[in-house]
């Protein structure tokens, strides 16, 4: 690698306006008064402020903090998890109604360590916010869970909103920037999730700078599609601490607006694209936005007939 690839320079529409208002400092005490987690903050993401402080969502990491793989882009912990922590999904369910959220995200670490994966957790979590909060709507983000679909169809019975499950990278550099997970077994996995409930969107996000190709990024799009996957982000890859990969290219905001224009033809009903995009940000514009693209398709059906 070039010293000019060591180095590629930040560019000025990627600064971070910070914002700590009485909303940011409010949930980050809430967050440790409950002993709760949020990918927001474990994995150093570039929204926290707006989220917290402006638009006053979070996305709640169960499972604990400490993940069992170690993927290259990730600033998550990794190492052996502690025990299974039974009365979380009641804690996460009482500060979504605190929040009053019309949108929650629930994502996990990876559980490699337990059979089922973290599922009858992941599913209780979803159920305890519908009896407390039953106008919210929830968006699930898991692991691949090994690839054991019952484990799968375990979260997919508690019925969430939107099942969410990140492709991350393209599948040339996939095996160098995911530990454990594999390209096809992702697919596979969104796909057996719509296959179970065709009526629950799914999402899947995309982060590039890390070397790959325009036309790796489409073929991954149209992987997507034939998976049956509905709505798509795509987010600048920044690198969170020196020890992970470093970024190869930053895209400008032009690019980003093209890329969500291809995805948008490709027949995803909802794409967001930007430089500080990730999986869950606007992920209540998202949610939506699938249903009434649902809604309409319906419609024509019932036209058609």
């Amino acid at each position: 690698m070039s010293t000019k690839e060591e180095h590629v320079r930040k560019p000025d529409w990627l600064k971070i306006k910070l914002n700590t208002n009485e909303n940011y400092t409010g949930l980050k005490k809430m967050m440790r008064e409950k002993n709760l987690h949020t990918v927001c903050e474990e994995a150093k993401c570039p929204n926290i402020h707006e989220c917290w402080a402006v638009r006053r969502t979070a996305t709640f990491m169960i499972l604990g903090d400490i993940c069992t793989r170690a993927c290259r882009f990730c600033a998550v912990k990794t190492g052996l998890p502690t025990e299974l922590d039974l009365a979380e999904p009641e804690r996460v369910a009482d500060s979504v109604f605190t929040m009053n959220l019309k949108h929650a995200v629930i994502t996990a670490v990876a559980r490699d360590d337990l059979k089922d994966g973290g599922s009858a957790v992941f599913a209780e979590t979803v159920r305890a916010i519908r009896r407390k909060n039953p106008f919210t709507t929830i968006e699930v983000l898991p692991s691949d869970m090994g690839g054991v679909y019952e484990n799968l169809k375990t979260l997919m019975d508690a019925k969430p909103d939107i099942l969410n499950h990140n492709i991350e990278t393209v599948r040339r550099l996939s095996d160098r920037v995911r530990a454990r997970a594999k390209y096809n077994r992702s697919m596979e996995l969104l796909l057996r999730a719509k296959e179970m409930y065709p009526e629950i969107p799914t999402k899947s996000s995309l982060m590039i700078g890390l070397g790959e190709t325009k036309e790796e990024i489409m073929e991954t799009m149209d992987d997507l599609r034939a998976h049956k996957v509905d709505i798509m982000t795509i987010g600048q890859y920044l690198q969170p601490t020196k020890k992970h990969l470093k970024v190869q290219k930053y895209y400008s905001p032009e690019e980003f607006a093209e890329l969500k224009e291809i995805a948008l033809l490709k027949g995803f009903s909802h794409c967001e694209a930007g430089p500080m995009v990730r999986s869950s940000y606007h992920a209540d514009e998202q949610v939506n936005s699938a249903a009434r693209q649902m809604q309409q398709q319906g419609e024509k059906v019932l036209e058609a007939n």
